[in-house]
């Protein structure tokens, strides 16, 4: 994936992580969509800081060459015996992990200069380590692959970066929909939890079968596979990640020794003392309900006492805050475990309510177009106006050309008559 949000804890603020976009509900939040007082389902959100959405002001930037020497201890923490640590670690794993100056140069770094995000971002992994291995070991994939989604987004599920990257695992458009994901102007699955998922899964498989080795297939994920084999090609046909390395984009040069540091430092973080704290939320304790209509989020809010930002950060894939229907696909609503019991037993009353607005349903009339019911859009023309000139209202305009939205384009033709 390109333009990845590896080395993240080089430049990210403390802050980031440290502010929490969740409310807790107490008796003090009257204002709170659909709050009831001492309601047992009302889940507290003030520590959810491995879903926050804002998050998302994560900057996109790579650094494609860590110099210096950085240190934290010599005393307690040698070269030595970082090498030793790694050697151990080698022969649990099936990736090849061995010691050199860039990776080394790589975890101190990590260690010395964003040291204090790191717990916050071991809450992230508590939420969805989990998730990653189960779809890891159904494609008979190495469960350390889970650390990648780490320096692609730092576990942020509405991760963008400046090439169009999008989600945990940072798929580009194209990419996406070849591996399956439902990308449209209402939903975009690369933000989908399970399903970007199963497709970077479905991804790194491929490029395994392609290379026949684990570290090409990570550095041909970050930069495509054209990328290494030119690389491969101007190395003279080597195919060891560290011998091709310089020839690769230099973000790529940087990419294995930022997913091997922070396999490092999760693995032994009881050694570096870093603990993740306790979370409020696991994704096991949620669920999800297959929705049967178009739905709002603000139509849910009113019957089901969940916090907005929650409530967002648990279904990112729903672009504008609607879940669309359709006969043809499945699409679901996830929510806290309690509050998917609510959901349920409110159902009926939820898909009844007449108040539900959602452009999704706007209703088209095929009416046969000629010139006698028709008119061309010309420059300064808006949909008002075109409407009144033909003595029609704007509903009947806009149902007959099934128009979603107010835009118009010069020399576009309209129906301004169902006569024809």
């Amino acid at each position: 994936m390109k333009s990845s949000f590896f080395l993240y804890f080089l430049l990210i603020s403390p802050l980031i992580f440290s502010q929490t976009s969740f409310q807790s509900v107490s008796g003090s939040d009257s204002n709170f969509p659909g709050f009831i007082p001492n309601n047992p389902y009302i889940i507290n959100g003030k520590n959810l800081r491995i879903i926050d959405k804002n998050s998302n002001r994560i900057n996109n930037f790579y650094i494609p060459n860590i110099k210096g020497k950085f240190n934290l201890n010599e005393d307690e923490f040698s070269s030595l015996l970082l090498k030793k640590q790694l050697e151990d670690l080698n022969w649990t794993t099936p990736f090849q992990i061995y010691h050199n100056p860039t990776l080394e140069r790589y975890i101190r770094v990590f260690l010395k200069n964003r040291r204090e995000t790191l717990p916050e971002l071991m809450d992230r992994a508590t939420y969805y380590f989990p998730v990653f291995e189960e779809y890891l070991d159904k494609y008979n994939l190495p469960l350390e692959i889970k650390y990648l989604a780490v320096i692609e987004s730092a576990l942020n599920t509405t991760a963008n970066s400046r090439a169009g990257a999008k989600g945990l695992w940072q798929f580009m458009l194209t990419t996406g929909k070849h591996f399956g994901l439902q990308i449209d102007s209402y939903v975009d699955e690369r933000y989908d939890v399970l399903k970007s998922t199963e497709a970077a899964c479905k991804y790194l498989s491929s490029l395994h079968n392609k290379f026949g080795n684990w570290d090409l297939a990570l550095a041909a994920y970050n930069s495509g596979s054209g990328n290494v084999r030119k690389a491969i090609k101007r190395a003279g046909g080597e195919t060891d990640y560290w011998k091709i390395r310089q020839y690769l984009p230099k973000e790529t040069r940087g990419y294995l020794p930022a997913f091997y540091a922070t396999y490092y430092i999760f693995k032994y973080a009881d050694f570096h003392n870093l603990k993740p704290s306790k979370s409020d939320l696991m994704y096991y304790e949620t669920d999800t309900v297959h929705i049967k209509k178009p739905l709002s989020f603000k139509t849910i809010q009113k019957y089901i006492p969940i916090d907005t930002d929650l409530l967002s950060a648990l279904n990112p894939q729903y672009k504008k805050k609607i879940i669309p229907y359709s006969k043809d696909k499945t699409y679901v609503l996830q929510l806290p475990l309690n509050l998917t019991e609510l959901f349920i037993e409110k159902e009926n009353i939820i898909y009844q309510n007449d108040k539900i607005k959602s452009h999704l349903n706007i209703k088209t009339v095929n009416i046969p177009i000629n010139k006698s019911n028709s008119y061309i859009v010309k420059k300064g023309d808006n949909l008002n106006k075109i409407a009144a000139k033909h003595k029609i209202t704007l509903t009947q305009l806009k149902t007959w050309n099934g128009l979603q939205t107010n835009y118009l384009i010069k020399d576009q033709r309209l129906v301004i008559s169902n006569k024809n």
